[in-house]
């Protein structure tokens, strides 16, 4: 079996990256970085690893959310990128983007879906009560967060868990879910 070639779609640091980069193996290979944030410290992260990175600045294409993605789908489509990991790529992606790669496109999520789809996930659990949290990656449909779940791993909310610890702890979760899901993903396909 051939490895998949996967492209990882970051906006900020890359720790996910990181983890993705770290756990390659047998069934997947990051042969691309694409950041829509050009000072964005993953890119660095991915040129350490000998990967291809990009900046992609979403800002010149304004309003026209499309037209910036279709250019992202073209420098994908010319990689020979088979598969996209979102790894903290904070944009909301359109209707084009999401069917282009319908059933190759990942994302992990900072909560268990269905709860708390969108943002700031860990102060919504805690406030609701939660006794437990964690993340789930899931395929991308249009509807945001509410794709096929490949796989979750859960903690309990402790007390005196701020969103600020309760993030530290989810995200150690995320970097041993993500490239485990990301691998079971490319052998399927």
């Amino acid at each position: 079996m051939s490895k998949k070639r996967v492209a990882v779609l970051i906006s900020g640091r890359g720790s996910n990256l990181q983890a993705l980069l770290d756990a390659e193996q047998d069934a997947y290979e990051i042969v691309l970085v694409i950041s829509n944030v050009p000072s964005a410290a993953g890119l660095e992260r991915a040129r350490a690893a000998g990967v291809e990175a990009i900046a992609l600045d979403h800002k010149p294409y304004g309003k026209n959310r499309e037209a910036f993605e279709r250019d992202l789908d073209a420098l994908l489509v010319q990689r020979n990128v088979e598969l996209v990991a979102l790894a903290g790529f904070m944009r909301v992606l359109t209707p084009f983007f999401v069917n282009a790669w319908k059933g190759r496109l990942v994302n992990i999520h900072p909560s268990l879906l269905p709860k708390f789809p969108g943002v700031n996930t860990h102060a919504r659990a805690i406030e609701a009560g939660e006794t437990e949290h964690g993340c789930t990656v899931h395929l991308v449909v249009e509807e945001v967060d509410s794709g096929e779940i490949l796989g979750q791993a859960t903690m309990p909310i402790l007390p005196g868990d701020t969103p600020e610890t309760l993030a530290d702890r989810v995200l150690t979760l995320e970097h041993e879910l993500y490239p485990r899901c990301l691998a079971a993903l490319a052998r399927a396909l």
